[in-house]
């Protein structure tokens, strides 16, 4: 992964940048991750597929680009949110989708954002949710007003 860059941005901004490049490199069977806003805005990604994509000519993540893995995050998100409204079943705090060729994971934090993860179809469905457990602790507490739209707007300033 080609991490982005992190200059000028706040130490709050620079580690959460590291925790999503660490979550991408570190954990087995993750192509790519994203955080994105309760109001569906993408606030984090990494490069999906990228390390993939040079050495095999095909791009692993969803097609297209990291804005891919955000809408489909945020549309699961909406909808997951929505039967559970339905159903009375309160908060939702994990999703997770099946596929013949991956996975999606999705994974609520504290102020509405999501976590979400594509990942390879025979990757540990169990260590995947222990590490994005893991980011939304680590990252939850510090998603601020001011932290958000400080990512926001490092994201538009490198579209």
């Amino acid at each position: 992964m080609t991490a982005p860059s992190t200059f000028g941005l706040s130490t709050e901004a620079r580690n959460l940048h590291w925790l999503l490049s660490n979550l991408v490199e570190e954990v087995p069977g993750v192509h790519s991750v994203t955080v994105v806003s309760s109001d569906g805005l993408m606030l984090l990604s990494s490069d999906p597929g990228h390390l993939n994509a040079r050495a095999t000519g095909r791009q692993d993540g969803p097609k297209g680009s990291s804005a891919d893995l955000a809408t489909i995050v945020s549309g699961i998100g909406s909808l997951t949110q929505g039967a559970a409204k339905l159903m009375d079943g309160g908060g939702v705090k994990q999703t997770m989708v099946a596929m013949d060729e991956g996975s999606v994971f999705v994974m609520s934090i504290s102020d509405g954002s999501l976590l979400g993860v594509h990942a390879t179809p025979d990757c540990d469905m169990s260590v995947i949710a222990y590490h994005m457990a893991l980011f939304v602790g680590r990252a939850g507490h510090v998603l601020t007003p001011e932290l958000r739209s400080e990512l926001r707007k490092s994201m538009e300033s490198t579209q």
